[in-house]
């Protein structure tokens, strides 16, 4: 750059940007200095208003006429528009060259600055000079002077000293190092010492010192201390008189000083000297200036005081004394997006800080307070979240609720608002578990919902936050409808959220979270298998380097490993853990989410090793889980869950090596995580219950009374916090059961006081009342239930029988809400095969051999009743009247839809669409059991559909005696049912495993070829011992009931004797139902079907063509019997099927394949593909009187795998 002929450069205008952002302080005015050539320049000191963004000074600044010459400028803040003691604190400072500075003027660039070190914002953040270029012959007298030095060595000192207090007092505020603030107040009180009664800087000194003894005050919280502040605020106030330009800040800070002595001590005299003082402070300043706004402020916090609504800390810890506007709306904006995607405490701390001194000035009225009002309840609530302070929370409701009420109905914003209260509700609702919260949250979230019709933009993140709502109050109280209800929005939700949306793992994760727990809650495979298919997808959209993918990993993780609690498979849990040692790989030290995935990796390695018992995965456990609180330390919302996964594995490794030590610290543990969560924490229930289990285990191991005393006031304690829809009452009473079951083995009891049968009493009564906890769902109650039959049974207790019954009623309950019959087959493999029978037993041995035959009758193929149940035919209904005709449509209505099959649903098939049935069948359920308790309330129905009565049962013995047998673990048992006589049980002289030797014995006999002779010795003797066992005893038994040669009927056994004609039947009702006169047609329609080659097969079956003739000709001609036959070549499944349902009697002569695994796979196999018998047990055969299945045996059946 050429400078030739110009004799001077000009700075002839500086213009600077957001000077007041982030002041902890209020100026007087600002200043520039600039320095150049050993000259310093200083421009005017000005003040500016509330809504000033930009200050302007138009002094005229010389500088060098060499380009290369370097300039200093500094930007300060003066806190005096009197006699300046020094420049204030300094804001900005840099050096530039005058080249520069001339090409940023002609090119009007300004100097940009960014937010200082440890600052999220600072003060001025940019800056431009207007520079010229002067030559000789222009006049300069208008430029401006350079600053005159100090005449003194005192005057040095002071300037030096007051500049250093500054800087002190400012790198305070950034750092809130207490060292920096005493060193700035040493400076300030040495800047003072300086100044004489009459020296013209002594206001100035007495004002500085009084500010920063004043801040030393709020940081100790030291009321006592506030006398010195104010002595030297009023010495200040004294030196400058009405008219003085400071006179008005003086004012203003000597009453905020006396309204915080006020606060903490009360004094009447402080409130009124403060009012007289901000009085004459809005009288003398202007509107928009920062000490009127100040002012107004203050004043409004002595109206609160004196009304009782502001306590001895609220001056000091709501804001912070004579802050001012940090930054403008949309920049506070703009600040809290960027705070909230990183977490950083001083951060957040700061920019909460700024929103509350901009809502000082932005109050009602101005547009944009509801921006802000939103913007900093969101960041409490973030707050809140990281840290637990419940503060955060309240002031978060409060500012939200004024947003709210910002926004009316027809307000733009009004559903984001919603959406903000509600997610604050919810918050409290989780810390406090107060109902009325969650409910709340749901209406709001609700309305937002409503507001948000498809196609709205917002609408996909309402779907998401509602069913969260939803599924939370599911988890408190247990409602199936408020499950059902977050699983569908859930999936709105991800249908919003296509592939390629930024938030489908999101939304992906919250539906398998939902899909995971009904699961949990009714035990429906599908569930579980659609949330990991869920999570697997929403883990390919989270690759390696995406930030979510830690979080994936582990919700996947904590699925699969949900998977092996339930199948037992241990590839799922090895597959789990390195998932989870993956997450944990990509959360590093310094990583948010490692304390979650430590805590997580460490849980499975525990079930692992409970699994394994590998002392390694123990250890390892107990590392991670260490790490993971030392990551959580007090204050953190998650330490007390750590703690208790920690006091688990110390447990586990007292059970494992039997160290005392390791029992005692996991009960400290248990202590401190339940101090953790104090009364009104939700989770406090759950801390008193894993308290009171490690105690009642130390009990079982020591014996020390007071150890199941805590554990049973404990227990009880826990209940009464628990309402009462609260599901977690069945762990709480299970718990209790526990604890006095231990008791009762312990040997403590006082038995001659009647102490032992209480204690035992007692036990029961607990497992009773958890199988009784409606909110638990049905599966769960089953599984207590049968916990209840185990511990009635090896106790002998005299609720064993109910606890039968409860259990069998459970289980038929919980196969009710399941539609399709192999579904309902899977569940009854996870729970005992033998349940009707020992129930029967049960019922035995306390002499009541009737109650004995209804509950094996209610037990046995319970699948089949589940079926029957809805072809019952009514029509004795229909003459009863209007209403129970109506109640007779319904019923039948409901009855067809219920037992019409479950829909298949090929690949591919929407999981909305699927979910939806299965929401809909559930609903049909309901409204059916519904439909039943009516039609039981007309006289003469209240049986109906009830497990039958004994009475009722024995008329299927009119044509002959029943024999039932029952073989259980506990006895074995006939019982001989006659028509008009009571049973009569037989104690049979066997047991159960010798039975089951016999039927193995039978088996291999029954393989072995025949002799010489043609018979089969190991088989005649395995009958023989048949004989002697069973069918002896009966036989002598039955000489009373019927002659020799009459007919009898077993039940649970086959045709064994040649006294008697012997039948079998499955059931009694199902011989009382054949024998039932059905309105019969004068011919009897009678199919017989064949199939010599179906497909698949290997070879014909070359008999089949000649049997159905055969057949045909052993039948009764016409009118008595319609025959038809279906042969070979018309034998197709949807052919068989159609004549399934057109006649009554049918005979079947095909291949035959059998499924032990499924039997419902099992199958007669047709000319197209196999008529499976779920195909079959999915026809209403309700009317049909007989059925003859001689499916032909595969070559590579077996015994082990009969054909039946």
């Amino acid at each position: 750059m050429n400078l030739s002929g110009v004799q001077q450069v000009v700075i002839t205008s500086i213009r600077a940007t957001d000077l007041s952002i982030g002041l902890r302080r209020i100026p007087a005015g600002f200043n520039v200095v600039v320095k150049a050539n050993g000259a310093e320049y200083q421009t005017s000191n000005l003040s500016i208003h509330v809504d000033q963004a930009v200050v302007e000074w138009h002094e005229r600044i010389p500088l060098p006429c060499d380009p290369s010459s370097k300039v200093r400028v500094s930007v300060y803040a003066s806190f005096e528009l009197g006699p300046m003691v020094c420049h204030g604190e300094l804001l900005r400072t840099f050096e530039i060259s005058v080249g520069e500075l001339l090409d940023r003027s002609e090119k009007s660039h300004p100097i940009i600055f960014q937010p200082k070190q440890d600052e999220v914002v600072s003060a001025c953040t940019s800056l431009f000079m207007t520079v010229e270029q002067r030559h000789s012959d222009q006049n300069d007298g208008d430029v401006l002077c350079p600053l005159t030095t100090f005449t003194s060595r005192e005057t040095v000192a002071l300037a030096v000293k007051t500049d250093a207090g500054h800087r002190l007092l400012a790198r305070y505020r950034r750092t809130q190092n207490s060292r920096d603030l005493d060193q700035s107040i040493n400076h300030f009180k040495r800047a003072s010492d300086l100044c004489h009664v009459d020296h013209p800087y002594r206001p100035a000194a007495l004002f500085n010192l009084a500010t920063a003894k004043f801040i030393r005050c709020q940081a100790n919280a030291r009321s006592l201390d506030l006398d010195i502040p104010i002595s030297l605020f009023e010495e200040a106030l004294d030196l400058r008189p009405a008219g003085h330009p400071d006179r008005p800040t003086t004012q203003l800070h000597l009453a905020i000083s006396l309204l915080s002595r006020l606060a903490k001590r009360g004094y009447q005299t402080d409130v009124d000297m403060a009012e007289e003082l901000l009085s004459e402070v809005l009288d003398v300043c202007h509107p928009k200036s920062h000490i009127y706004k100040e002012a107004l402020i203050a004043i409004e916090t002595s109206a609160l005081h004196s009304a009782g609504s502001v306590d001895a800390n609220d001056l000091e810890q709501e804001r912070p004394a004579a802050s001012i506007l940090p930054l403008s709306p949309n920049q506070l904006t703009d600040r809290a997006k960027g705070c909230l995607q990183r977490d950083e405490p001083r951060d957040l701390d700061e920019v909460i800080s700024l929103h509350y001194d901009a809502l000082r000035y932005y109050n009602t009225g101005y547009a944009s307070r509801g921006q802000l009002l939103c913007n900093v309840s969101v960041m409490l609530l973030t707050r809140f979240k990281r840290r637990g302070n419940g503060k955060d929370l309240d002031q978060a409701f409060a500012l939200q609720t004024e947003e709210l009420a910002l926004c009316p109905v027809g307000h733009t914003g009004r559903s984001m608002s919603l959406n903000n209260l509600a997610n604050i509700l919810f918050s409290r609702f989780d810390l406090r578990g107060n109902d009325e919260d969650l409910d709340e949250a749901i209406a709001l979230d609700r309305e937002a919902l409503a507001l948000r019709p498809v196609g709205h933009t917002d609408r996909s993140r309402s779907l998401n936050n509602l069913p969260t709502s939803l599924f939370s109050r599911f988890k408190h109280r247990g409602n199936d409808e408020d499950l059902d209800q977050a699983i569908a929005l859930s999936r709105e939700a991800l249908a919003l959220r296509p592939v390629g949306h930024p938030n489908r793992s999101i939304s992906l994760s919250n539906l398998a979270n939902h899909l995971s727990s009904r699961f949990e809650h009714r035990g429906n495979e599908e569930d579980l298998d659609q949330a990991i298919a869920l999570l697997k997808e929403s883990l390919s959209l989270c690759p390696v380097g995406h930030i979510d993918r830690p979080l994936s990993l582990n919700n996947l993780a904590t699925h699969i490993a949900h998977r092996f609690d339930h199948r037992g498979n241990e590839k799922d849990l090895d597959q789990a853990i390195i998932l989870h040692r993956e997450a944990l790989a990509l959360c590093p030290v310094g990583h948010k989410d490692r304390s979650m995935s430590l805590s997580n990796l460490s849980n499975l390695l525990s079930s692992r090793f409970e699994r394994r018992g590998n002392d390694k995965d123990l250890g390892q456990a107990t590392a991670l889980q260490k790490e993971a609180l030392a990551l959580r330390p007090v204050g953190h919302t998650d330490r007390s869950a750590s703690l208790n996964n920690l006091a688990t594995l110390f447990s586990s490794s007292f059970k494992h090596r039997g160290n005392d030590e390791d029992m005692d610290e996991a009960i400290a543990l248990h202590r401190e995580a339940l101090a953790l969560r104090p009364v009104g924490n939700t989770d406090r229930s759950r801390s008193l219950n894993n308290l009171a289990d490690e105690l009642t285990s130390r009990f079982d191991h020591r014996g020390n009374r007071e150890d199941f005393d805590e554990s049973r006031e404990n227990l009880c304690y826990a209940l009464t916090l628990l309402t009462q829809h609260d599901p977690y009452q069945l762990v709480v009473h299970q718990s209790l059961a526990k604890v006095y079951l231990s008791f009762h083995r312990s040997g403590l009891e006082d038995t001659s006081a009647g102490e032992d049968t209480n204690s035992l009493n007692a036990a029961m009564h607990h497992l009773k009342a958890a199988a009784n906890v409606v909110s638990a769902g049905l599966m769960f109650r089953l599984e207590v239930s049968l916990l209840w039959v185990s511990h009635a049974d090896e106790h002998r207790h005299g609720t064993q029988l109910e606890a039968y019954t409860t259990s069998m009623q459970l289980l038929d309950a919980h196969m009710s809400q399941t539609a399709s019959v192999s579904s309902r087959h899977n569940i009854m493999k996870d729970f005992p095969s033998t349940l009707a029978v020992d129930a029967a037993s049960c019922a035995l041995r306390s002499g009541d051999v009737c109650r004995a035959v209804e509950l094996l009758e209610q037990g046995r193929t319970i699948i089949w009743t589940q079926m029957t149940r809805l072809r019952t035919p009514l029509d004795s209904l229909q003459t009863r009247g209007d209403h129970a005709a109506a109640l007779l449509k319904k019923f039948r209505d409901l009855s067809s839809l219920l037992d019409k099959p479950p829909a298949s649903h090929p690949e591919g098939t929407s999981i909305v669409n699927m979910d939806a049935e299965e929401t809909r069948y559930r609903r049909l359920v309901e409204d059916w059991n519904r439909a039943v308790e009516e039609i039981r309330k007309i006289e003469g129905m209240s049986r109906f559909l009830l497990p039958p009565l004994f009475s009722d049962l024995q008329d299927a013995a009119r044509d002959g005696p029943i024999v039932v047998l029952i073989a259980s673990q506990s006895s074995c048992h006939a019982i001989i049912i006659p028509h008009k006589q009571p049973p009569t049980n037989i104690q049979l002289p066997t047991s159960f495993d010798k039975l089951q030797r016999l039927v193995r014995s039978f088996q291999e006999g029954a393989s072995k070829e025949a002799g010489p002779k043609g018979n089969q010795p190991a088989l005649i003797k395995a009958l023989r011992k048949l004989w002697d066992l069973v069918v002896c005893p009966v036989v002598e038994s039955l000489e009373g009931f019927a002659r020799r040669g009459s007919r009898i009927w077993w039940a649970n056994g086959k045709s064994v004797s040649q006294r008697y004609i012997s039948s079998y039947t499955p059931l009694l009702t199902a011989l009382i139902k054949a024998r039932a006169s059905h309105n019969r047609p004068s011919s009897v329609p009678f199919v017989a079907i064949g199939q010599d080659c179906p497909a698949g097969a290997s070879f014909i079956l070359d008999a089949v063509e000649p049997e159905l003739e055969l057949v045909r000709r052993l039948l009764p001609p016409p009118p008595t019997v319609s025959f038809s036959k279906i042969t070979s070549a018309d034998a197709t499944k949807s052919r068989a099927l159609r004549a399934l349902q057109d006649n009554t009697w049918f005979h079947l002569a095909c291949h035959g394949t059998q499924k032990i695994d499924e039997p419902f796979k099992s199958a007669f196999l047709m000319r197209d593909e196999p008529l499976s018998l779920l195909d079959i047990s999915q026809t209403d055969l309700s009317q049909h009187e007989f059925a003859f299945l001689l499916p032909v045996k595969p070559q590579s059946a077996s015994l082990a795998r009969p054909m039946k």
